[in-house]
């Protein structure tokens, strides 16, 4: 998940360790002109695959076979942390016998050049990140887009995903949810996000840091409320793994003393108000206009309130004084 950028990143030059190609050094067109990169991948054909692969989450032996596969023959492997997945490796017996580059934030944007090159010049490259699926709240979307818009083949190797994960063990409504990564780390402007998304009644989904957890629950209960049901997991598929259920207040009061591993929030979804009745926010327009605000404002300011249509509300404020056209 890449859950600490705070974490020491990778350093080594990477990209160097094996041969770049670049536009002044692609192969020449049938005139003598450099082949412009997606021309060359659309027109012709050509062009390495960029497959994103999704690594386990926790224990190893949740590669896929077709992980390991990739992991072994691949030429080029971009690694938010080339430590990690030579371990990964080990643990799994693959002998990397590709190239192995760090794509990690800080050296992200730098890299796409040349791995796009790569790319276009027929070799393929595998992109995996510490664990779970490249560009959910990790490096890779950059490169993905880069790839997509030069024409370059795109695949995927599905598997563990901390925030499917969570979901799944939660027991918190599924059917609709949304992925808001990290909150922020400042409390001012963590404090508006969930503001923000006091409302949002599909089911919420977050990473945080462990030492970050107190404050954000206590966050969260301060936006939600107390009682809005939440469900934090610890450490998903390792020696430790922990799901601890409650309310989000006494989630807050639960983390207070600490915890540590990576952590995964899963808040439940506002509940739906009850529809209002347009004629009941017909009188309320009522009231506002007798206190001096004119007619189309307040029925766009009570519409916004009650979650009702404008021309829905006009309508019933209509119907209720006839004369009002």
């Amino acid at each position: 998940m890449g859950h600490e950028m705070e974490r020491a990143s990778e350093r080594d030059s990477g990209i160097g360790a094996y041969r770049h190609v670049t536009a002044d050094n692609a192969p020449a067109g049938p005139d003598g002109a450099r082949e412009r990169g997606p021309d060359r991948a659309q027109e012709r054909g050509a062009g390495g695959t960029l497959t994103l692969a999704a690594v386990p989450i926790g224990t190893p032996q949740d590669a896929s076979p077709r992980l390991i596969a990739a992991l072994g023959e691949t030429p080029i492997v971009a690694a938010e942390d080339t430590r990690r997945v030579r371990r990964l490796a080990g643990a799994l017996g693959v002998r990397l016998t590709g190239s192995v580059i760090s794509y990690y934030d800080d050296v992200e944007a730098a890299r796409v050049p040349g791995l796009l090159a790569e790319l276009l010049a027929g070799r393929d490259v595998l992109l995996v990140t510490d664990a779970g699926m490249p560009g959910i709240s990790d490096p890779g979307y950059r490169l993905v887009a880069a790839a997509a818009q030069a024409g370059i083949r795109v695949s995927v190797l599905p598997g563990p995903s901390a925030v499917t994960a969570a979901l799944a063990v939660s027991g918190l409504p599924s059917d609709r949810f949304c992925f808001e990564g990290f909150p922020p780390r400042r409390a001012g402007e963590r404090a508006r996000r969930f503001a923000d998304l006091a409302a949002e009644q599909r089911t919420l989904i977050f990473f945080e840091s462990p030492r970050r957890l107190a404050p954000t629950l206590a966050g969260l209960a301060e936006a939600f409320g107390k009682d809005r049901a939440a469900v934090v997991c610890r450490e998903l598929t390792k020696t430790h793994e922990e799901v601890v259920r409650g309310c989000v207040g006494d989630l807050a009061e639960w983390a207070a003393d600490g915890v540590l591993g990576e952590v995964t929030i899963v808040v439940a979804g506002a509940p739906r108000a009850p529809r209002a009745d347009p004629a009941d926010a017909a009188e309320e327009v009522a009231v506002r206009e007798r206190a001096g605000t004119p007619r189309k404002t307040a029925i766009a300011e009570v519409a916004k309130e009650l979650g009702l249509r404008k021309r829905e509300l006009y309508d019933a404020v209509v119907r209720r004084t006839p004369d009002a056209r």
